[in-house]
């Protein structure tokens, strides 16, 4: 009995250890497109999700570290076709969440409802996505024909500087920022938080900094037009709002009315929306400017 007792004892350590992932269709659309597969037993979306919730507590109710992956069927079909296998089959759904582990868009489980976790995941698809067309937007903008320098380094470093700059300037709070660059394909969008206490250096997160920095520089390597709009918070004070334009690879300060019609324009519809309360609109103030040879 001891021996059994033990080996059990050694496999709930072992499970503890071993972490999971789970493959999640977070879209009703994509969810549809599974069905088709007579191996896929699930026919209806919301029971699904349930299900999916109660696996991710039993998991982590046994100590497990469990990973949810965003399951995209066009991927999983592709994955199929390049790696000779049959979609209809509970084997290679399971290869493929494993696939998705190393590469895919992921969310670490700890406990949050399954309404949350959809759009986190979701989210984390999409900032993906962002960040990787950024990527290969600077890996594709080649040399600069008069100085042979390479477009997309120097962009990134560029970008770098910038928003160091910005943060040493802006000061002391938290301080949110969204950087908008429209691109051939698509329009980006990257949004960075940073707490800075007096003149401590900001504390950012190193991922998230490193998306925004490659979206920023995107816009500076294809001479894009673009923006960067930053919310300060402090305890006591009004937020406070300013607002740059991408422009020949430099931020230069929207004015206060800008900064105003920026934050009270909806972006789809262009009608106008209320300010906000306790909320101060400011002109973006002066940065330092890396030099820029493009």
């Amino acid at each position: 009995m001891a021996h059994a007792h033990h080996t059990r004892t050694i496999r709930r350590t072992l499970r503890r250890e071993m972490p999971s992932t789970v493959g999640l269709i977070a879209d009703a659309h994509d969810f549809t497109a599974m069905t088709r597969y007579r191996s896929f037993v699930f026919d209806d979306h919301a029971t699904y999700l349930r299900q999916v919730d109660g696996l991710l507590r039993s998991l982590a109710a046994q100590g497990a570290h469990t990973t949810v992956a965003l399951f995209d069927p066009d991927e999983f079909t592709e994955f199929c076709t390049s790696a000779g296998l049959d979609p209809d089959s509970p084997d290679s759904r399971t290869r493929f969440t494993a696939e998705l582990a190393a590469g895919g868009a992921c969310v670490a489980y700890a406990g949050q409802p399954i309404d949350n976790l959809v759009p986190q995941l979701i989210n984390t698809a999409v900032r993906k996505a962002t960040w990787e067309y950024a990527t290969l937007v600077l890996a594709e903008a080649g040399e600069c024909a008069e100085c042979g320098q390479d477009i997309g380094r120097a962009a990134f470093d560029s970008a770098s500087h910038l928003l160091l700059n910005l943060l040493e300037t802006a000061g002391s709070g938290t301080h949110h920022l969204v950087c908008s660059v429209p691109a051939q394909k698509e329009h980006l969008i990257a949004v960075l938080h940073a707490h800075r206490q007096g003149t401590d250096p900001a504390h950012l997160d190193e991922t998230d900094t490193a998306q925004f920095v490659t979206v920023l520089a995107a816009g500076i390597a294809l001479n894009s037009s673009g923006g960067l709009v930053l919310r300060t918070t402090e305890p006591g004070c009004p937020d406070r709002l300013h607002g740059w334009r991408l422009h020949h690879g430099r931020l230069d300060p929207l004015t206060e009315g800008e900064v105003f019609s920026a934050y009270c324009t909806d972006a789809e519809t262009g009608d106008p929306l209320s300010p906000e309360p306790d909320v101060e609109y400011r002109p973006g103030f002066p940065i330092d400017q890396p030099d820029n040879h493009h």
